[in-house]
């Protein structure tokens, strides 16, 4: 088979399937490991694991992994047995992390939530994943008891205010982390392809669904983050993503404590904050998504006034590529600075492609490179037959990091891995002669005018070129006769008075007739999900409504 393969595109002619150019992975060879024992077993100098941006709260090491003991151990007394789902609705928190790594030790199944997120949406999430215990703050204690009363709960703060004869309150977690871990614990036996999680998808173009990760995905995920980034005891990183995103919770909740570095803790995203936080802890790894890189381009001069930001060598950006602009302008104002991206679905456990170098992601609008021990297909639209490179399909994926499946859904499941474990990741690519994947688009996102496709992306790429456009999104209107037309929604530049018509000329002087824009609507910002997705169906919904 090896010689069919194309060392310079990873392409097999022999069956179609793009492989992988990273270094492979040694993956552990024993079944019966869990993922928090994979990540506490790896030896590192690192003291501190944790830090609270806001309180300046310390986890040492030793502290951290002393607390996932105990509270593995309280959870156990209260009965929290292989199999049984818990719930966490918290904002990033130094002890999010505590909650997560001790369901996992236990063999149980922690499901995330939006802090966010509505009463009613939280109450879905609930009647369909069936958890048996939540934690949570008190403040968003009422959105866990409005959307099911009988639920137990364990407090993540000292709820001051609470009466402690509340049934629903079992107890908090500081007192579960200074329980002397029982010896009556009886270590139940967790396998690889247990699961280790279940976290809903970010739901863009319909309704979110449960996301089934076993805990060799997630172990995968933390060896390749591990690879990719080189990130060791000294170096400082900035948890600014969500940890109920699965980025959030793989890498930066877990993940990275394999490598002994610190982890400082945002509790939310603000500008100011950020940047004086990385400043204060002398921030090394910084993780971002491209609206904030964007921001931080733009502003550069006043901030780099402002704040010191030395001791900062690397930017992790996803969600999106990022054009030739952005990237040689960052690489200007900040040149000590490297700016890696990655592109992975919360199916693939938050992994697929990604640019591991200053020179990677200079091959502009690229998503990067396949990631370790992951195949590829490009399939066809329209025959369903594999392409080769420089052909555009819908991109497969196939490798141990792609979900079990969708929780309860036999259905979904079975229209999105096929029986031989390819996952249809509904992203319109193509990959070039030297590996690198390109997206197009979404599938379920393209317009389909007069028959023909049209990728929003590549108009909004478009648009966003515009002096006078700051944000813009793309979106299918109906139409009698086309069946659908491109509309825009633009966001303005400060001072900046563009016109419809304006908008309209300056994409249809670029692109083929079925192509251009033919309606726009100003608005004063994008909708967009927390790794910086635009939601769509949130402006579809917004524009068929005054039908």
């Amino acid at each position: 088979m090896e010689e069919h393969i194309d060392p310079r595109s990873g392409f097999c002619s022999a069956n179609s399937i793009f492989y992988s150019k990273r270094k492979p992975l040694r993956q552990p060879p024993n079944n019966t490991l869990d993922v928090t024992t994979f990540i506490s077993s790896h030896a590192h100098r690192g003291r501190t694991a944790f830090i609270d941006a806001g309180t300046g709260r310390r986890f040492s090491y030793e502290e951290l992994w002393r607390a996932v003991e105990a509270v593995g151990g309280s959870l156990w007394d209260m009965g929290i047995r292989k199999g049984d789902v818990i719930l966490i609705l918290s904002p990033n928190s130094i002890l999010f992390p505590v909650v997560c790594l001790a369901v996992m030790s236990l063999g149980a199944i922690i499901t995330t939530t939006n802090p966010l997120n509505t009463t009613s949406e939280i109450a879905k999430q609930i009647a369909d994943s069936k958890p048996v215990l939540a934690f949570t703050i008190s403040p968003l204690l009422p959105k866990i008891t409005g959307a099911s009363p009988s639920l137990p709960i364990v407090l993540m703060d000292h709820a001051h205010s609470l009466s402690p004869s509340s049934p629903k309150i079992e107890t908090t977690l500081e007192e579960m982390m200074n329980k002397e871990p029982g010896a009556s614990r009886v270590r139940e036996r967790v396998h690889q392809d247990d699961t280790a999680t279940l976290l809903y998808s970010s739901g863009t173009t319909g309704p979110s669904k449960g996301v089934l990760s076993s805990h060799r995905n997630l172990i995968t995920m933390v060896q390749i983050v591990l690879d990719r980034l080189n990130v060791e005891e000294g170096d400082t990183v900035l948890c600014t993503v969500p940890m109920f995103h699965i980025y959030g919770l793989a890498a930066f909740a877990t993940g990275l404590l394999a490598s002994g570095a610190a982890i400082v803790v945002l509790s939310k995203f603000e500008m100011h904050d950020m940047l004086s936080v990385i400043e204060k802890f002398r921030v090394t790894y910084l993780p971002l998504v491209p609206p904030i890189l964007v921001a931080l381009l733009n502003n550069a001069d006043a901030i780099k006034k402002k704040y010191d930001l030395r001791s900062l060598h690397s930017v992790l950006s996803g969600g999106a590529p990022l054009g030739k602009e952005v990237v040689e302008g960052f690489v200007e104002k900040f040149p000590g600075i490297i700016i890696f991206q990655g592109y992975g679905l919360t199916e693939s456990t938050g992994v697929g492609a990604s640019t591991d170098s200053l020179e990677e992601t200079r091959r502009y609008g690229a998503a990067g490179l396949l990631s370790a021990a992951t195949e590829a297909m490009i399939i066809d639209l329209d025959s369903g037959k594999p392409l080769p490179v420089n052909r555009t399909g819908e991109l497969w994926l196939r490798g141990p990091t792609i979900m079990k499946g969708y929780f309860s859904n036999e259905e979904a499941t079975a229209s999105t891995v096929d029986s031989k474990g390819w996952l249809k990741t509904g992203d319109v690519c193509y990959i070039d002669n030297d590996g690198f994947i390109f997206i197009v688009d979404r599938l379920k996102e393209l317009i389909k005018y007069k028959g023909y496709q049209v990728p929003p992306a590549e108009l909004e790429a478009l648009l966003l070129t515009h002096p006078d456009i700051l944000d813009a999104a793309v979106i299918p209107y109906p139409d009698d006769e086309a069946g659908q037309h491109p509309m825009a929604y633009v966001v303005r530049r400060a001072g900046s008075s563009i016109s419809q018509t304006q908008v309209m000329d300056f994409v249809a002087g670029q692109v083929a007739p079925y192509k251009r824009i033919r309606k726009v609507a100003f608005i004063s910002s994008i909708p967009k999900n927390p790794s910086g997705k635009i939601l769509r169906k949130d402006l579809i919904k917004l524009a068929t409504s005054k039908l």
